[in-house]
């Protein structure tokens, strides 16, 4: 049994290990057959599908602060612009989850701690977001470690709230991630409030950081294009796929 496609968490966290808020977030996605992504996977877990199709998705926005409603607030290590490529999993527990691909960050610090402790794929960044009115852009050039031609960029702009379809909801109603680490597959929990989507229109896109990771470049306009404000974010204590 695969968890159900919900708004709110199935299994909300009860120990949270770390808090984040994740803001003013933009997710743009496009559709791939599920055996591109396979092995891009831990092991343990699938593609996660709707109709067949599943996403990569790209998805910049600003992390504030590390630590949030749970630890010390940490202003300039825990204030930074993150762009994600990332792609979806379920796993034999029937978990919905994310598996990052890559995870460029504009800060040195959490992006070492994050690569060296959690094993999770972080990338050393120059990146910037600014917001004139309702339009929203964002820019990565990766520092370290390569290709240095890792590059992105979106701007759109932001619209009215929509209702979610099931597709928003696939793309972002994640509750947990799944990660290789010292050679098992973790899967990481988190819970949040309901996402506030908006509809976005894409107004100029730059993927080749999805290229970098080994998918390829994005071919045709994205399935999905939608933006949030952003929610506050628990993450709980990771658990073995398999066990």
């Amino acid at each position: 049994m695969v968890e159900p496609i919900t708004p709110l968490t199935p299994r909300p966290v009860r120990f949270a290990s770390v808090g984040q808020w994740w803001r003013e977030v933009t997710f743009v996605h496009w559709a791939v057959a599920p055996e591109v992504v396979a092995p891009f996977l831990p092991a343990g877990t699938r593609p996660d599908v709707l109709a067949g199709v599943t996403y990569v998705g790209l998805v910049p926005f600003r992390m504030h602060p590390i630590g949030g409603q749970v630890g010390p607030r940490l202003p300039y290590v825990g204030t930074f612009c993150e762009t994600n490529v990332r792609v979806y999993s379920v796993d034999g527990e029937g978990r919905r989850g994310v598996v990052f691909l890559s995870l460029d960050a504009s800060r040195l610090v959490p992006v070492l701690g994050a690569r060296y402790s959690a094993r999770l794929p972080y990338k050393w960044a120059r990146m910037r977001m600014a917001r004139d009115g309702d339009v929203v852009s964002y820019t990565s050039d990766r520092i370290w470690p390569g290709p240095r031609d890792a590059t992105s960029k979106v701007v759109v702009r932001v619209g009215a709230p929509k209702q979610p379809t099931e597709l928003d909801r696939f793309l972002t109603a994640r509750w947990g991630l799944h990660v290789r680490w010292h050679g098992r597959t973790l899967y990481l929990p988190n819970d949040h409030p309901e996402w506030e989507l908006r509809d976005a229109e894409l107004l100029d896109v730059d993927a080749r950081v999805v290229a970098a990771e080994g998918l390829g470049a994005p071919t045709g306009p994205p399935a999905s294009v939608l933006h949030s404000p952003g929610v506050p974010v628990r993450f709980g204590v990771p658990v073995a796929v398999g066990r």
